[in-house]
């Protein structure tokens, strides 16, 4: 039996990150990427990165392995992992080519490189293009990475043992694995070089984004464990909220994807409180579909794939040339994101070979 609650939740935080990318991009707080905010004063409207960073792809991690669980018991290996290839490496590489070059086009010109590349020629500027077009697509190139790793484990472990181990954790021990979740962020660069791959060691952060993965195969994919969780989504939330309250107040202004805000034990607190309630609570409100979730089920991994163009590309111009109010900018960008997005990608999976080189289609 399908568990909607999974898609559903896993949709909505697509969208989530969709809008965060949104603030984002204007934000000054000093996060890596963005084009920059509209003055030298505090932006309220940052605090959506506060409030969305610390737990929205550690939470897709995990649905992922939760998913990997369920797949690989219909499927054998190597079915599985030629179906994640196609839909996960394939757009991560030759998609790059094909499609992200125009988010990479962006990137060099909000980076402050657009000098660099007009002195380079044809094949060297789209080079430049493809190489910074990765963009949000280190995710999926994370995860081919951790689906690798646990077919790795699996013939190792053919018994299932660690899994059958992590059957029937009490809420409690559900609740304190958090400390994992802090300590993959302790694996992270602190003092990153600017003339190093660091930062980009900082972006992918493998070592902490394998742990939510591997919690989601091994734990949260038991129906026991699931179970516990949803009992606990009240309790659970108001921690939340509290954690949550804490951070924000205690840290708005720093740049919140810093080593030492991501590595630190209330950031860590919130967004580990937040992946359970999230679990628990769609768990308990929304098991069930509708023809609208049905769609967004089908088409959000797309939507994924393709929105940052939108957001790197209008969002550069409204900046740039514009001299519309920044509330304006930023209603105009989030109304483009979700439905230039959907367009964008229903028009790009009717192409045939296209759609497979950047959807996996």
């Amino acid at each position: 039996m399908r568990k909607y609650w999974i898609d559903n939740l896993r949709w909505v935080t697509v969208l989530l990150v969709l809008f965060y990318h949104v603030i984002y991009f204007y934000n000054n707080k000093g996060v890596f990427g963005g084009i920059g905010g509209f003055g030298n004063g505090p932006q309220y409207q940052d605090v959506v990165m506060y409030i969305l960073y610390p737990w929205f792809m550690p939470l897709l991690f995990i649905l992922a392995g939760i998913s990997a669980r369920y797949a690989l018991e219909k499927h054998s290996d190597k079915e599985w992992f030629k179906a994640r290839t196609r839909k996960l490496l394939v757009p991560a590489t030759i998609g790059l080519f094909v499609f992200q070059w125009m988010v990479g086009y962006f990137n060099v010109q909000v980076a402050g490189a657009g000098d660099v590349m007009a002195q380079q020629p044809f094949i060297g500027k789209y080079l430049m293009c493809v190489i910074s077009g990765t963009g949000p697509l280190w995710f999926i190139q994370d995860l081919w990475l951790f689906s690798l790793l646990l077919l790795i484990i699996r013939k190792l472990d053919v018994k299932d043992k660690i899994w059958a181990w992590c059957s029937n954790p009490g809420i409690v021990p559900i609740v304190l694995l958090g400390v994992l979740f802090w300590a993959g962020e302790q694996t992270l660069c602190f003092n990153p070089r600017a003339e190093s791959l660091d930062g980009l060691w900082n972006l992918y952060k493998p070592f902490f984004y394998i742990i939510p993965f591997f919690l989601g195969y091994f734990v949260f994919s038991h129906e026991g464990v699931q179970e516990k969780v949803k009992k606990a989504w009240i309790p659970l939330m108001v921690c939340s909220i509290i954690s949550g309250i804490a951070l924000i107040f205690t840290t708005f202004g720093q740049n919140n994807t810093s080593p030492e805000y991501l590595a630190s034990p209330l950031n860590n607190i919130y967004g580990w409180l937040m992946c359970l309630t999230l679990m628990g609570w769609f768990n308990t409100m929304y098991d069930y579909t509708s023809k609208y979730a049905n769609y967004m089920t089908r088409s959000s991994y797309g939507l994924y794939i393709v929105h940052y163009l939108v957001i790197a590309g209008l969002g550069s111009v409204l900046y740039e040339y514009s001299q519309l109010p920044p509330v304006v900018i930023y209603l105009l960008l989030s109304l483009a994101v979700f439905t230039l997005s959907p367009l964008l990608y229903e028009a790009l999976r009717r192409i045939p070979l296209v759609r497979w080189c950047v959807l996996g289609i």
